[in-house]
């Protein structure tokens, strides 16, 4: 007589690369999850990693049945994002990353609130660790309205419908509606599935009881680096959908441009100096206010650096979303010649 073998209620997907440090805990700690006898099973699509990542991935498969490694050899987010979703057996899919660290009850709660929302993506709201002064800095202003314009995802207290969530957890039939993730996109993948869902009507739906924690960089220069990145394959989204999803998107990039073109203007238009003049100091103190409250709530040793954690924020943003205007506007480039470096991005892949 023939077994048959029951499919998991839940399949976690985890892209990765060169995880060496970090892919073993990752996978250890959600083997321990709380699911309270809900089945899973752990697919990690490794991106063909060099560094011994694959060695330890098959170490731990032959160790426990519940995990799975199949390549993704195009080594990109979204195509690891991907081969997982195909390769997964489970009604619900949860995609978690190397570099976050996750609550005992983390899948438990994804699914609880999966079927009390009723919505198509469910999620949490972005929490944060950090070691060392800089990246502390680059935390607190990462959880300032003033950081993204107040996206509710930064909120950590926040419960309800929104347009984004931190990773995801979705019923498998949304993909077969909705599709799979953009896989021309480096970046920015998440938040454009997630535009894909509102705008087929579908909802999002974040609850602080979902809780995972993610290290942001480490340095002012990842940092400016990273926000690059986002304002640039922003564009990219936008291009493709027609409009942005929300209006702060377009703040950084139209701040960015009018002080580069106003002094230009100034040459035959003087008062436009006036104007560049009130329009850096009107953000200069609102950095100020921001910093303020920033360091009232996390530590004033805080308040010296962090003007400068946010001008990494929206300098960088607002620099890639014009050299993506460039690009892929003017230019008319498509995405596999992009002019910005994609590094690694451990922990969250995008931001809103």
């Amino acid at each position: 007589m023939s077994s048959i073998v029951k499919s998991p209620a839940v399949s976690v997907i985890v892209p990765c690369r060169n995880e060496k440090d970090h892919i073993e805990a990752c996978v250890s700690s959600i083997l321990k999850q709380e699911t309270r006898d809900a089945e899973f099973e752990i697919i990690v699509a490794d991106g063909m990693s060099e560094d011994g990542t694959r060695e330890i991935l098959q170490r731990l498969a032959n160790e426990n049945s519940r995990l799975h490694l199949i390549d993704n050899p195009a080594r990109t987010t979204s195509m690891g994002l991907n081969v997982a979703i195909r390769a997964a057996r489970g009604r619900i899919i949860i995609r978690m990353d190397a570099h976050t660290e996750y609550a005992p009850d983390y899948i438990h709660e994804c699914v609880t609130a999966l079927e009390f929302s009723g919505a198509e993506n469910v999620g949490g709201p972005a929490r944060t660790r950090a070691n060392g002064y800089v990246q502390s800095a680059i935390a607190t202003a990462f959880h300032s309205p003033f950081s993204v314009g107040g996206a509710a995802f930064h909120d950590v207290e926040h419960e309800g419908y929104v347009d984004t969530v931190t990773y995801g957890c979705w019923p498998r039939e949304v993909f077969d509606r909705i599709g799979l993730f953009d896989e021309e996109l480096a970046r920015n993948q998440d938040d454009e599935f997630n535009l894909r869902i509102t705008r087929a009507g579908g909802r999002i739906w974040q609850c602080p009881r979902i809780k995972s924690w993610y290290y942001p960089r480490g340095s002012l220069g990842e940092l400016f680096r990273q926000y690059v990145q986002y304002g640039y394959w922003k564009v990219r989204v936008i291009q493709k959908h027609k409009s942005p999803a929300s209006f702060r998107h377009l703040v950084p990039g139209s701040f960015v441009f009018s002080l580069v073109l106003l002094p230009l203007v100034s040459l035959w238009w003087p008062l436009a100096i006036s104007l560049w003049m009130a329009l850096l100091g009107g953000y200069s103190l609102a950095s100020a206010v921001a910093s303020f409250a920033s360091s009232a709530r996390a530590g004033w040793r805080f308040f010296p650096l962090l003007p400068v954690v946010f001008a990494c924020f929206h300098f960088g943003y607002g620099y890639g979303f014009l050299r993506g205007i460039l690009d892929f506007v003017i230019l008319r480039y498509g995405p596999c010649h992009s002019s910005v470096e994609i590094t690694r991005t451990p922990g969250k892949q995008s931001a809103d």
